[in-house]
């Protein structure tokens, strides 16, 4: 294989990935209807223990969800709100609503919105065309969230700021026949999980049977993602047999979730966050989803259900983490909520070269310096495979005479001309191959770096030199990707044009200039990466090509 088709392969692989990766997310959320002024609602029989209030409401048992109308959902979060209150950390900035004791909004207070910017990233939000909000409750045969309404829990105060390492928020709230019920969030310094516990102080003639249900909600519209920068929203969710599984909304309106395992987490994910709600993972759970009006979707768990005596107590909780994909922070949560920093199928190849980026990074200070220094060890590494690569398409070259010859002798004859290029190949020592092997070997590492790059949230908003002030969005000057275009340019150059067809010619010159044109839309990181590598593959070219010289073998 001639090394000027190597590039056409490299941008065609790149090209026909991304684009792969693109048809999997136009078939993932789908267009909805404009949020009409009145909603019909459709009859429907609730079982005992649904709290009809709740959007996508749960049932203690199998039985279907019980959809409630666009208005009892918007209502949910306005008017019909009991109490408003907020709670501030060093990490979040929160509201909960005291009715059902829903997280309504969460801000990420160390992560603004632009870089620079005084204002938060929401990550949760109430307003009715972006919702996405978190819900949790009691259900079961004597449930608190019931078909008729959700408990308006009490509250000693309006605002709660931590001071210390830890703050408490308790919300209150107490049966006509003396059960009580405190709805803890326990939040921590430096910390985005949320505790959410519940203590059960059953002061009734009777016992209670309960279990908890929590669910995170939001809005199908909206995508983030485009052809070549192919990012995820959607749903996720973890069981013991299967680490992480993606449930996009598509997914659910296709098939509702329902699956039973010990442990496991539900959560929505977006390019650099991930909302997540956790139950016991020392016992079962129920996974489940669904989708409201075409517009909303809903994915969460239910708990096991627990029987709590007359004149005792008993306490459950979960956790609900709302903030950054931290890889190290979600692992020590729950077992795979790390993978929701999602490399694909190369995560086996990408957290290793991840974990080696954060330690150059911690030497040298500097995300866009740790690239450069990544993308020189990554191309060391596969200095053997690039020597291979390219003394095997020299090899091919100089027998070029050889084959020219063999096709006069044997003319249109395809199986004589076979037999004798084989034997010409073993007589000369030649893999055929050769060229194209230790390239294909190459490209699941491109790749995965490819996806740390673009994944991963610590290169959001951190700086490299001069005018590259986030390596997470473009290079405001384009001169990274005019750099990368002349660099893929010379590349060509380098290589000898002994391809005779006019029309392969001219794709070939122009290759470059197609790919800077993606180059100008990448992260600025990703380019870099790309710019170092090309870099240091001229360096490597004329290495090997001065070695192969002295030793009598022709390059050119």
């Amino acid at each position: 294989m001639e090394s000027q088709r190597s590039f056409l392969i490299i941008g065609l692989a790149l090209v026909s990935f991304l684009l792969w990766q693109q048809w999997q997310v136009d078939y993932g959320p789908k267009p909805v209807q404009p949020i009409q002024t009145e909603v019909t609602q459709t009859p429907t029989t609730p079982s005992a223990d649904v709290p009809s209030s709740v959007p996508s409401a749960i049932s203690a048992s199998n039985s279907a969800d019980v959809p409630v109308s666009e208005a009892t959902v918007t209502k949910e979060i306005t008017s019909a709100s009991a109490h408003i209150i907020s709670v501030k950390t060093d990490t979040l900035d929160v509201l909960i609503d005291t009715r059902g004791g829903d997280v309504v909004s969460a801000n990420l207070v160390k992560f603004p919105v632009t870089q620079g910017s005084d204002d938060s990233y929401s990550l949760l939000r109430p307003d009715a065309s972006t919702l996405y909000i978190a819900q949790s409750g009691l259900i079961g045969r004597d449930a608190i969230d019931t078909p008729s309404g959700r408990p308006a829990y009490v509250v000693s105060q309006d605002e709660f700021v931590l001071q210390g390492n830890e703050l408490i928020v308790p919300l209150k709230w107490t049966s006509a026949d003396g059960m009580q019920v405190s709805k803890n969030f326990i939040f921590k310094r430096d910390h985005h999980e949320v505790i959410v516990e519940y203590v059960i102080n059953n002061q009734s003639d009777s016992a209670k049977q309960l279990l908890q249900y929590a669910q995170l909600k939001q809005s199908i519209e909206g995508k983030e993602s485009s052809m070549f920068m192919p990012t995820y929203r959607g749903g996720a969710y973890s069981t013991q047999e299967d680490k992480y599984t993606k449930f996009s909304f598509g997914d659910m309106e296709d098939e509702r979730l329902n699956e039973t395992t010990l442990g496991g987490w539900a959560g929505m994910l977006e390019h650099y966050f991930v909302s997540a709600w956790v139950p016991p993972q020392d016992q079962t759970n129920q996974l489940y989803s669904s989708v409201l009006q075409n517009r909303y979707a809903a994915i969460g768990f239910k708990g096991q259900a627990i029987e709590v005596p007359a004149g005792q107590s008993a306490t459950i909780s979960s956790i609900l983490y709302m903030g950054p994909k931290d890889q190290d922070a979600l692992a020590n949560i729950a077992r795979g909520l790390d993978l929701t920093v999602d490399y694909g199928i190369l995560w086996w190849i990408s957290q290793p070269l991840f974990a080696l980026l954060v330690i150059i990074q911690g030497f040298v200070v500097n995300w866009g310096l740790a690239i450069v220094i990544i993308t020189i060890i990554v191309k060391g590494a596969m200095y053997p495979l690039t020597k291979k690569q390219y003394e095997s398409m020299a090899k091919m070259r100089n027998l070029a005479p050889k084959m020219a010859q063999l096709k006069e002798r044997f003319g249109d004859d395809r199986q004589k001309m076979s037999q004798a290029m084989m034997e010409m190949y073993k007589k000369e020592k030649v893999n055929p191959v050769g060229g194209c092997f230790p390239l294909l070997l190459q490209m699941p590492i491109f790749l995965a770096l490819y996806w740390v790059l673009l994944e991963s949230v610590e290169l959001r908003h951190a700086d490299f030199i001069f005018w590259i002030t986030d390596l997470s969005v473009k290079d405001p000057y384009f001169v990274l990707p005019v750099l990368t275009g002349l660099s893929m340019f010379l590349l060509q150059k380098l290589q000898p044009m002994t391809i005779q067809d006019p029309m392969q010619q001219k794709i070939m010159q122009w290759m470059p200039v197609a790919m800077s044109l993606f180059f100008f839309i990448f992260p600025a990181g990703l380019v870099l990466y790309w710019l170092i590598s090309n870099v240091i593959t001229l360096i490597q070219a004329k290495i090997i090509y001065s070695s192969m010289e002295k030793r009598g073998l022709k390059s050119k």
